[in-house]
């Protein structure tokens, strides 16, 4: 059965909001990961380089999650601000999950291998909610 995990988009104080929700609901972050640490992003703006690539706190049986939004990526607006992420139980299940909720909207970012060992892409489905499927190699 899939996870359903809130990620949240932000104009640059991700950081900020993070440590509001740390202080909320207490625990510590499972991941801080800035754009800077990332291989890829050392031609970003120094700025940008400092700003959070990935954050994960749990909470609860779930995960709240963000990251800065940054050139070429559009400011977050209203209706853009929030991706829902889905951890899939399977290889098969995030293939499934992806191509139906890509169907009839756009792949904003391929389900590939990726570097930190999941099976990750982006897409916008049809009502033009933003989800990203992931699925961890590590945890087989």
């Amino acid at each position: 059965m899939a996870t359903l995990n809130t990620y949240l988009n932000f104009n640059g104080n991700t950081e900020e909001a993070f440590n509001f929700y740390k202080s909320v609901f207490g625990g510590d972050f499972a991941v801080l990961q800035r754009f800077k640490d990332s291989p890829g992003c050392e031609g970003m703006a120094v700025g940008d380089q400092e700003k959070i690539m990935h954050v994960a706190l749990p909470i609860g049986g779930n995960v709240l999650m963000g990251t800065d939004i940054t050139d070429p990526m559009p400011a977050s607006t209203f209706g853009t601000g929030i991706s829902l992420s889905v951890d899939a139980g399977s290889e098969e299940e995030a293939n499934t999950l992806f191509n139906n909720l890509s169907a009839g909207g756009t792949v904003t970012m391929a389900l590939e291998k990726m570097f930190w060992g999941a099976l990750f892409g982006m897409a916008t489905d049809k009502f033009g909610i933003q989800w990203m499927v992931n699925y961890d190699y590590n945890k087989k």
